[in-house]
């Protein structure tokens, strides 16, 4: 069988040879330390709306409950020792204010005797007069020095009182009991008893949803946010525990006074006791009056250790569900770490393979692709791709939702799309561009009226070293720069020359005199420019054969001049087709000239000289 501590101390001071200890006072606590005590409850208290916004499990739920039941008995006890310390306190100021009655002035003792006496001495003579029917007008006089009596009486049980409540102990303890009750308004739970908590807690049933939702959560972004919530759920359950561990230690620090106030109560009790056996008559009258006295404030007393031995025994089980809070939270956060550690991992895996599958593609390339030009553009695909699996991956991963994400993404895409249409159809156009037909750095194109040698090729646009079209073929000077888009431009066009050809072809068109016969004029315009072009012949052929290979088509003799005849409004025309070298053509166009020239002149001096 267990006792309570209040018990065993009393049994303790009841045993012979306990000596009583000299009664100063009967409170345990000042004012100040009985509302120093009620804040740290208080805000202790509050720190159950800290656990409520953390609960998000049902076993936090229920060790929640658990907790509020016992915060609300907590406060309950806290205040309940607050008003019996309240209590003595009063006492300690009826006390002092007994002890100030007997030291009022001697006179106003006298006085208040006489009063009494004289009142009592009118009262029987009025009693006497009454019998009588001549006392009548006597009666109605003595009432009127009897109504003097009680006023100046009234007066100075007024001046007595009024020295009372100037009193600084009644005044502070009327005061405490006041704070008491304001702080006990603002704490729902401290108007109910220790025994039956009123505040109602969350049941675990009404639990939401949040662990359920995070049980479902497969994205890094999620984990990691669940570790740091974990983390930081665990740091608030310390803060909480060292709050409780704070009030436990200031139950116990102010436990010792009263239990030693008991031990004095018991110990004066056994004198009175060994008194008694000795008393008759009036002493035993007063030692029955301090019999009662002393067994109020062992009761008052009592109402304080008792409840503080309650405090240590509840705080104790709260710290305890604290623990084993605690203790599930660290292996919920030791899971959501591994959890996010696996993910990880699985993500590092496959980026580790994704990177090692492109190491492989870009030395396939250097070793297979000799070409410079395919082997940039193939390297180019590799790191396209390469990065957009790396995003596409990386995105996934830390996604909780994946048609959240391709919601998001479509979104996305279709505002990236309207916003930026021409620089996307241009990066599109890039890739056209770089084709197996397509130019590269150095390559002479046309786009529109424009001819130039590419210098620059971008994602977005490209840029041209203008070339003079009027005069002799050069650089003008300026760099001219076209969107990508262009290659899906129907109007201007794009022209450029084949890879490693600089073959082109010229015209020429002239009116022809009238002559005799003009099939051996056209034979000796084709001779003629046979002649200039025939110096040239080994390079025309290799730029053939080179259109050849790259075309796959069949072009013989294309390398050859030609000119072709026809009449136009009764005059002979003549068109003469020639092939030049781009890097020669301003020569070949003037030694054509000159030779065309030459067999028209040649024919109409044979005409002229003709009788």
């Amino acid at each position: 069988m267990r006792f309570h501590p209040a018990f065993l101390l009393l049994v303790a001071c009841s045993l012979p040879g306990a000596e009583p200890a000299p009664l100063s006072h009967a409170s345990v606590l000042t004012a100040p330390q009985v509302i120093q005590i009620l804040d740290d409850t208080v805000e202790w208290y509050r720190t159950l709306g800290t656990q409520q916004q953390n609960a998000s499990q049902p076993s936090d739920l229920l060790i929640l409950f658990a907790n509020r039941q016992t915060a609300d008995k907590v406060v309950g006890l806290s205040f309940q020792i607050a008003r019996a310390n309240a209590e003595l306190l009063s006492s300690d100021a009826n006390s002092a204010q007994g002890a100030g009655d007997a030291s009022l002035p001697q006179a106003l003792t006298q006085q208040q005797a006489q009063l009494d006496a004289q009142r009592q001495s009118l009262l029987l003579e009025m009693a006497a007069d009454r019998k009588t029917r001549a006392g009548e007008a006597k009666v109605s006089e003595l009432q009127g020095e009897l109504t003097v009596v009680d006023a100046r009486k009234n007066l100075l049980n007024n001046m007595t009182e009024f020295d009372r409540q100037s009193d600084s102990r009644g005044s502070g303890a009327s005061a405490l009991k006041a704070q008491i009750d304001a702080i006990a308004a603002s704490v729902p739970t401290a108007s109910a008893t220790p025994a039956t908590p009123t505040a109602a807690a969350t049941p675990p049933a009404a639990a939401n949803d949040k662990s359920s939702a995070a049980s479902g959560r497969s994205g890094i972004w999620d984990l990691g946010t669940d570790v740091m919530k974990l983390r930081s759920k665990i740091s608030t359950i310390d803060l909480i525990d060292r709050h409780t561990a704070a009030l436990a230690a200031t139950f116990q620090r102010i436990d010792a006074a009263p239990q030693s106030q008991l031990q004095a109560y018991s110990a004066r009790g056994e004198v009175l006791a060994a008194q008694a056996d000795h008393a008759t008559g009036t002493a035993l009258h007063e030692l029955r009056a301090q019999f009662d006295t002393l067994a109020w404030l062992i009761q008052q007393t009592s109402a304080i250790v008792i409840p503080l031995s309650e405090e240590q025994v509840l705080l104790r089980q709260y710290r305890h569900n604290l623990s084993s809070w605690k203790d599930a939270t660290k292996r919920q956060y030791q899971e959501a770490v591994a959890a996010l550690g696996v993910r990880l991992g699985i993500l590092a895996g496959v980026l580790a393979v994704l990177f090692a599958f492109a190491e492989v593609w870009r030395r396939a390339v250097v070793r297979y692709a000799h070409e410079t030009r395919r082997r940039y553009q193939l390297l180019l695909v590799r790191r396209i791709v390469l990065w957009t699996l790396v995003i596409v991956i990386v995105g996934l991963n830390f996604v909780t939702e994946l048609s959240t994400f391709a919601t998001f993404a479509g979104l996305l895409t279709a505002g990236v799309a309207v916003a930026m249409q021409s620089v996307l159809v241009s990066v599109v156009g890039y890739f056209f561009l770089i084709g197996k037909y397509g130019i590269r750095v150095g390559d002479r194109i046309q786009i529109g009226t424009v001819v130039g040698d590419v210098i620059d090729i971008g994602l977005v646009r490209m840029h041209l070293l203008e070339l003079n079209q009027n005069g002799p073929l050069g650089p003008t000077g300026r760099v001219v720069a076209f969107a990508n888009l262009i290659v899906f431009q129907a109007s201007g066009g794009l022209f450029k020359q084949i890879p490693g050809v600089n073959l082109s072809w010229h015209e020429t068109a002239l009116t022809l005199p009238a002559v005799s016969d003009y099939a051996a004029l056209k034979n000796k315009l084709l001779a003629a420019a046979n002649d200039v072009v025939g110096e040239y012949r080994e390079e025309l052929l290799r730029q053939t054969k080179e259109i050849e290979r790259s075309t796959e088509t069949s072009s013989t003799d294309d390398s050859v001049p030609q000119v072709q005849m026809h009449l136009s409004e009764g005059r002979m025309q003549a068109l003469i087709r020639y092939p030049v070298h781009l890097k020669h053509e301003a020569e070949i166009d003037e030694r054509i000239s000159e030779a065309i020239l030459k067999v028209i002149s040649e024919s109409t001096e044979g005409k002229t000289g003709t009788p």
